[in-house]
């Protein structure tokens, strides 16, 4: 590890196999918390490696306690996070409203880091049980249409690294994995990203995988379709932008898909945008995001998607995806 540390002081660049050598190496507890954190700034400070994140993206995959889900074709809704912009779990919200249109999906989360509440703060609040018992998440995905995939159960060995997370409270390389490491290893995924140079390395990652994928990132700097304004996509089609206007909608205010500041307050935007009592801006917001999501995993236009995952919300069968997934934690 020294080695590799002296070299990344000096400016040098990891191959994929010394930069998954190096996070076997953390992975294992074999690091100290002062060689963990040294190694956390350096990409703090400059830009990661397309062949580097590759390389930690593999050394987690070979960590993970996987779980096969691939007989039912799942998406993944999940971003990075470490967009800095406080708003409430929209993706989380979109993984139910994407189930309720009748998509099988297996969400990949984590507590937040960089942000007040992350998707397992809510669920976790809500009453939904992690597990990485296989049996449970097929009954899961069977009968409510999505599991939840809670990271710390699935990649137990980066609990060495969680508590420096924590306690730098800083956007790591570790929000850049977080969808590149979902231990079922969907072949269709969905994914937030928090910068246009993030996007690049997602892209060209997908584009070399058997992926269908739709990689996002609100020009304003969202990690998602925020509606505030326009949204980069990259996908198996190439790139385009998405405007609200696309979606038949007005720009949103940043300030009306805030997230509040308490896990309370983000479980009562969850809850009344489930019942169809959310603001006209936060159902937008996710019907959006679950729309795109739609789209790509049934090939039709953002559009038609945006109105399946309406009609998710109003018939309430966003709500019975996690009605159901509720009484399946509680049995």
């Amino acid at each position: 590890m020294k080695e590799i540390l002296t070299r990344l002081t000096q400016h040098e660049k990891l191959s994929q196999q010394e930069a998954k050598k190096a996070l076997l190496f953390i992975g294992s507890g074999a690091a100290n918390p002062y060689q963990v954190t040294a190694f956390l700034s350096v990409y703090m400070m400059r830009s990661i490696d397309v062949a580097e994140l590759a390389g930690f993206r593999d050394a987690l995959l070979e960590l993970c306690v996987a779980v096969d889900l691939a007989a039912y074709n799942p998406i993944d809704l999940c971003g990075t996070g470490g967009d800095g912009k406080d708003t409430f779990n929209i993706s989380t919200l979109a993984s139910f409203v994407t189930a309720g249109a009748g998509i099988h999906v297996a969400k990949h989360g984590n507590y937040g880091v960089s942000s007040s509440c992350g998707s397992s703060n809510v669920m976790e609040h809500l009453g939904i049980r992690f597990s990485n018992d296989a049996d449970f998440l097929e009954r899961c995905i069977d009968q409510a249409g999505i599991c939840v995939l809670h990271a710390p159960l699935f990649h137990p060995a980066m609990k060495h690294v969680a508590p420096i997370r924590r306690a730098l409270q800083l956007k790591t390389f570790f929000n850049m994995l977080g969808p590149l490491v979902n231990p079922c290893m969907p072949k269709r995924q969905i994914v937030g990203v928090f910068n246009l140079a993030l996007m690049r390395l997602y892209g060209y990652l997908f584009q070399n995988s058997d992926k269908q994928f739709c990689v996002l990132h609100a020009l304003d700097g969202y990690d998602e379709i925020s509606l505030t304004g326009a949204t980069k996509i990259v996908s198996n089609e190439g790139e385009q932008l998405v405007r609200p206007v696309d979606f038949g909608l007005k720009p949103l205010a940043a300030e009306a898909i805030g997230g509040g500041n308490t896990v309370e307050d983000a479980a009562a935007i969850f809850t009344a945008v489930l019942q169809d009592k959310g603001t006209a801006a936060q159902k937008q917001v996710v019907c959006a995001n679950a729309g795109t999501a739609i789209a790509t995993a049934l090939d039709i236009s953002i559009t038609e998607g945006y109105a399946k995952a309406q009609e998710s919300i109003e018939s309430k069968k966003a709500l019975g995806a996690f009605t159901k997934l509720l009484a399946l934690s509680k049995a």
